[in-house]
C-alpha cells in the first residue's frame, strides 16, 4: 500500500481534532486498508472533513482520490472519492465515471504546470487490476452543501462498485489563451445490487421533480414557517391528521413572563469571560461559530430580548426557528413521521416540540393518545442522565409518570407544530434539550430538537421518547404496554 503522508494540524481544526483521536487510549491504529466494506460504516453514513475517511479507514490518504493496497502482491484499488461532476454522471442508473489521476495542470498565472497524460502507475493501475481482479471498490462522493451562508463538503459513503471498463480518451485544456491536450483514463463503476439506497441522490432527484411524487399537503404550517412544510405519502391515500399548526408555545391563561437579566455584548457574544449569558452556561459558549450546539447540558441560557447583542449573535440560535427544509412522511408501520430534504450537520438544530403548555396534573385528564405529552422540567437534577456525558442523551417524553414535584407537560395533540410527527428510536439521531431566553422559569423550558450525528437527506429524525418499561400505567394503576417498531438494532421491542 502507498506510504500515507503525515498530517499537520496547524491551524485546521479537523487534523487538530484528529491528533486528539490518535492520541486517545480508544484509538485503534492500522494503516491496512481492506477491500470491500469497512466494519462500522453504513451505505449511506456522511462526514464533514477527510481526516474523518481517513480514521476509520473509508478511504486511507487525505488527499489523493485512489486509496489502494495489494492483494497476493497486486495493487488493486480499495476506495475512490469523487468531488466534482459526480451527480452529471449518476443519474440514478447506478454507474459512475470516474476520471483517473494525476496529468492536471497545476499551479497559477505564469507559474503553469502543462498538461501531461497520465500513467497507468499507482492509483490509476490499482483500478485497472480491480477490473482483472474483479474486487469491489468503495466509493465516497463529496458534494458542496451551504451551512449558515458558507460552502462546505460533505462526504457520502455510496457502497461497493465493481470497476468495469477503462478507456483512455484526450482531455483538452485551455491555458493563457493556447489549448492543450492530453491523455486520461476514464473508468467505468457499476454499483453493486442489493444495497442501500442513498438519500441525497434521490433527494437531489426529487429537487429537480416539477412535481413530487406522493406529495398530498403541499405546506402543513400553510405559510406560517419560514420554508414550507409539505406532506408526502407513498405507502396510501392517507392525508395527515388535522391540528392547529403553531409557531411558538401557547402557555397556561394568567401566565406572565418573567424576564431574564441579559448581556451587555454590543457585537455577537463570543467572550466566554466577558459575556453575562456564558457565565449562565458554566462560562462557555453552548454553540460553535457555525450554529451547532458543543455539548448537551441539563438547560441552556440563549441570549434573549433584555440582552444588547444583534439578532446574529451567536448564542441565538433555537430561537431563530426551523432553518432546515423539513417535511412529514407516511412510514410503512409507525404513522408520520419526520425527514429533511437536505444533510443535517451533527450538532444543528432542527425544531422545537411545540403545543399547549400544562400542569401535569391537566395534562393527566386529558384522554387523547398520550403519544402528544412531552413532560418538561424533571430532569435537570438527574445524574443518571446527565453525569459524565461526552456527548448526546435522549430527550424525554412520558406523559403517564408521576412526579413528586410540580411539573409541566407539553400537549401537542391539537395545537403544534412538525415536532408532534417526530417518532422515537432506541438509537435516535437527535436528542433533546432544554433552552431559555425569552423567560427566567426553569421549570417551563423550551424543548429543542439538535442532530446528535450527521444525518443524511430522507433519513428519518428520531428521537428517544425516554419511557420506563413497567413504570407506565393508566388511571387504575394497570401497567400499560406499548410495542415499539423502530426497527433499531438496539430496539428493546417495547416503548412502555
Amino acid at each position: 500500500m502507498e506510504s500515507l503522508p503525515k498530517l499537520k494540524a496547524g491551524n485546521r481544526i479537523d487534523l487538530t481534532a484528529s491528533e486528539v483521536v490518535k492520541g486517545s487510549s480508544d484509538y485503534v491504529k492500522s494503516d491496512d486498508d481492506v477491500v470491500g466494506h469497512v466494519q462500522g460504516v453504513e451505505v449511506g453514513d456522511e462526514f464533514r472533513y477527510r481526516v474523518e475517511l481517513h480514521l476509520i479507514g473509508l478511504h486511507r490518504p487525505p488527499q489523493g482520490g485512489i486509496a489502494w493496497t495489494r492483494v497476493n502482491g497486486v495493487p488493486v484499488a480499495t476506495s475512490i472519492v469523487t468531488s466534482g461532476g459526480y451527480f452529471d454522471d449518476m443519474d440514478g442508473s447506478g454507474v459512475l465515471n470516474y476520471t483517473g489521476s494525476g496529468g492536471q495542470p497545476t499551479g497559477k498565472k505564469g507559474h503553469v504546470t502543462l498538461p501531461q497524460d497520465q500513467q497507468l502507475v499507482r492509483g490509476n493501475l490499482a483500478l485497472k487490476n480491480s477490473i482483472d481482479l474483479k474486487t469491489p471498490v468503495r466509493v465516497i462522493y463529496g458534494q458542496n452543501i451551504s451551512e449558515t451562508g458558507r460552502s462546505v463538503m460533505a462526504f457520502t459513503y455510496d457502497g461497493l462498485y465493481m470497476v468495469e471498463e477503462l478507456r483512455e480518451v484526450p482531455e483538452k485544456y485551455k491555458i493563457g489563451g493556447t489549448e492543450y491536450t492530453a491523455k486520461v483514463f476514464k473508468f467505468k463503476l457499476v454499483r453493486l445490487p442489493g444495497q442501500p439506497e442513498v438519500g441525497l441522490l434521490i433527494a437531489n432527484n426529487s429537487k429537480k421533480s416539477e412535481v413530487r411524487e406522493g406529495l398530498c399537503v403541499a405546506d402543513i404550517s400553510q405559510g406560517q414557517e419560514k420554508m414550507p412544510i409539505c406532506a408526502i405519502n407513498t405507502v396510501d391515500d392517507e392525508k395527515p391528521p388535522e391540528f392547529n399548526y403553531i409557531t411558538s408555545m401557547i402557555y397556561p391563561a394568567g401566565y406572565e413572563k418573567t424576564v431574564a437579566s441579559g448581556c451587555e455584548c454590543t457585537g455577537r457574544c463570543s467572550s466566554s469571560k466577558k459575556c453575562a449569558c456564558a457565565l449562565k452556561n458554566g462560562g462557555e459558549m453552548p454553540f460553535n461559530f457555525s450554529g451547532a450546539i458543543v455539548q448537551a447540558k441539563p438547560l441552556i441560557f440563549e441570549c434573549g430580548p433584555a440582552c444588547r447583542c444583534p439578532p446574529s449573535c451567536y448564542n441565538r440560535v433555537s430561537q431563530r426557528g426551523i432553518r432546515i427544509p423539513l417535511e412529514i412522511f407516511k412510514t410503512e408501520t409507525r404513522g408520520w413521521g419526520v425527514r429533511s430534504l437536505s444533510s443535517i450537520p451533527s450538532g444543528s438544530f432542527v425544531c422545537e416540540y411545540l403545543g399547549e403548555l400544562l400542569k401535569d396534573e391537566e395534562a393527566e385528564k386529558r384522554k387523547h393518545n398520550d403519544a402528544y405529552l412531552f413532560d418538561i422540567g424533571h430532569n435537570y437534577d438527574d445524574a443518571a442522565l446527565w453525569e459524565g456525558l461526552a456527548g448526546f442523551v435522549a430527550g424525554t417524553k412520558s406523559g403517564s409518570e408521576a412526579s413528586e414535584s410540580e411539573g409541566f407537560t407539553i400537549d401537542a395533540a391539537e395545537m403544534g407544530n412538525v415536532g408532534r410527527f417526530i417518532n422515537h428510536s432506541c438509537s435516535p439521531n437527535l436528542y433533546a434539550q432544554n433552552v431559555l431566553f425569552d423567560h427566567n422559569d426553569r421549570e417551563m423550558p423550551h424543548v429543542m430538537f439538535f442532530a446528535a450525528e450527521n444525518i443524511p437527506p430522507l433519513q428519518e429524525l428520531t428521537y428517544h421518547y425516554n419511557y420506563t418499561i413497567g413504570q407506565v400505567r393508566d388511571s387504575q394503576g394497570n401497567e400499560k404496554v406499548k410495542e415499539c417498531y423502530c426497527g433499531s438494532s438496539e430496539c428493546q421491542g417495547r416503548l412502555y
